[in-house]
């Protein structure tokens, strides 16, 4: 841990996480909190300055998150974005409305002022808006720094106070200098860029050891991706052979998946490996069920009540582990993010069950997916397995729109390998993050030799991103897609058609439920 840090507090909004990343990139260790952490818990961390996220309430509404006390009364230098902005400007004397209409994507904004704050960027500059608030009036000590027509209050600035706020979101890539403005705040508060992702290792260690203890044991879920092999090797090296992984075979996993995680894992990692056939299971339990939240629900439930059943079988076991990530937690609405807006349940977050009998160990769940691979490679995983594309928890289940069958999962595993085949060939598999097949609940009319076919349509997905929490769809070659449809369309039995999800996010997800 470095010796000061730039923790955020995190009033609810969607990118509240990003703030976090990007003070990462930048070198500068910060971790999120709830607004209303004590300051004890925020002092621990040696804080030099402190950032107040955006967040989706109003600050004039009853019960609306309030700016801690304490946090009024010390001499840490603040950085308010969006509603922490405004939150600033409501409870130091200024005046929040809500004006007609609302001002949300991409917007310029004039710098009005030469301010530390802007140093190396330009006067008028591009910037990403999210707000239905606009400050009215200035709080006493506050001067304009920044506006547009829309926002005469784009940033604002009390120097002798070191407190500041934007209206716009700097950690979003759409705010094209917005690193330099979080960087620029971090040199206001003094702070030193000494923090790598590799430092995490060590420090993930010593916080499993200090958790599980001298003599606890700990079940390990694992999935074959990198998140849960990362979290396996930290656990690992923390505590030896009190850890023991348990594969699940869900029936909803890629094809040759789960014969790849057992080999690769036992052979490979050492580490001990219990593999479970739970495939009748989890079909038995999802038969007829079409609605998403409920798909990720009973999957999340049928998981834990199958590690719980293997921790009584290996007896003294207390602990479950599990990969976990930031994108999860900030979706899912955890119980440590109660202002967020829920997106949707990650089976692994908000889909436990309340009577859970294991507690969970989480070393990842506050690093984002190329902090795990950097902690990945630092651990010695190969590149093959750090660079995975990412594979949802509730696997296949959430890729099949709709009900879920063998048959539909058979028709599914098989369009996907083909898919991924071709990306690995034409060497597009590395140029994008995440890249799947989906079967939609559709049939339609088709030719097929003389013939009339009515089949079912399979819906590609490619995106390429930074983060995970905002993405792009991959501008794959025609010739590329040209030939996957044509595989798909020839070697999967009863598929007549293929389309291309041109899809951001937002307004999509990455994935389809």
């Amino acid at each position: 841990m470095t010796t000061h840090s730039i923790p955020v507090l995190d009033f609810g909004s969607q990118t509240a996480q990003l703030i976090v990343r990007r003070l990462r990139e930048l070198g500068y260790y910060s971790e999120l909190l709830p607004y209303d952490a004590p300051e004890t818990q925020v002092r621990s961390l040696s804080p030099v300055g402190i950032v107040l996220s955006g967040g989706p309430a109003s600050v004039y509404e009853p019960g609306a998150p309030a700016l801690p006390t304490w946090l009024v009364a010390s001499d840490l230098p603040v950085l308010g974005i969006c509603y922490g902005m405004q939150l600033i400007s409501h409870t130091l004397g200024g005046i929040v409305t809500r004006p007609t209409g609302r001002e949300y994507g991409p917007a310029m904004i004039t710098v009005t002022r030469p301010h530390p704050l802007f140093a190396d960027t330009p006067t008028e500059q591009p910037v990403w808006m999210s707000h239905g608030d606009r400050i009215e009036q200035l709080p006493t000590g506050f001067t304009a720094i920044a506006a547009n027509p829309a926002t005469p209050f784009a940033a604002i600035a009390d120097d002798q106070r070191r407190w500041y706020g934007v209206q716009f979101h700097p950690e979003v890539v759409h705010t094209v200098y917005g690193r330099t403005i979080l960087n620029n705040f971090a040199r206001l508060c003094g702070a030193r860029p000494e923090w790598q992702p590799v430092n995490f290792v060590a420090e993930a260690i010593e916080r499993v050891r200090a958790q599980v203890g001298d003599e606890g044991r700990v079940i390990c879920a694992l999935s074959g991706g990198v998140d849960s092999a990362v979290a396996a090797l930290i656990i690992h090296r923390a505590i030896g052979d009190r850890l023991t992984c348990v594969f699940v075979d869900n029936g909803l996993l890629r094809a040759g998946e789960a014969e790849q995680v057992i080999t690769t894992f036992r052979e490979h990692f050492h580490v001990p490996l219990i593999a479970v056939d739970a495939r009748e299971e989890f079909l038995s339990a999802l038969e007829g069920v079409v609605d998403p939240e409920q798909k990720r629900k009973i999957i999340g439930e049928k998981f834990i009540r199958i590690f719980e059943r293997e921790a009584r079988a290996l007896q003294g076991v207390e602990f479950l582990a599990q990969g976990t990530l930031y994108p999860d937690v900030i979706e899912s609405t955890a119980p440590d993010r109660p202002k967020a807006a829920k997106i949707k349940t990650h089976h692994n977050v908000g889909g436990l069950p309340a009577d859970m009998q294991l507690k969970l160990v989480e070393p990842l769940r506050y690093l984002f997916k190329d902090e795990v691979r950097a902690a990945g490679l630092q651990l010695g995983l190969p590149e093959e397995w750090v660079w995975r594309h990412p594979f949802p928890g509730p696997g296949l289940a959430v890729r099949i729109v709709g009900a879920v069958t063998w048959e539909r999962l058979e028709t599914l595993r098989q369009a996907d390998k083909i898919f991924l085949e071709e990306l690995r060939a034409s060497g597009y598999y590395r140029a994008t993050q995440q890249a799947f097949a989906v079967l939609l609940p559709v049939q339609s009319v088709g030719v097929m030799g003389d013939g009339r076919s009515y089949g079912v349509t399979i819906a590609l997905r490619a995106i390429t991103t930074e983060d995970y929490m905002t993405a792009d769809w991959a501008r794959l070659p025609y010739e590329l897609l040209s030939r996957v449809s044509s595989r798909i369309v020839n070697e999967v039995e009863g598929v007549n058609r293929v389309v291309y999800d041109i899809s951001s996010k937002p307004p999509a997800t990455i994935e389809w439920e």
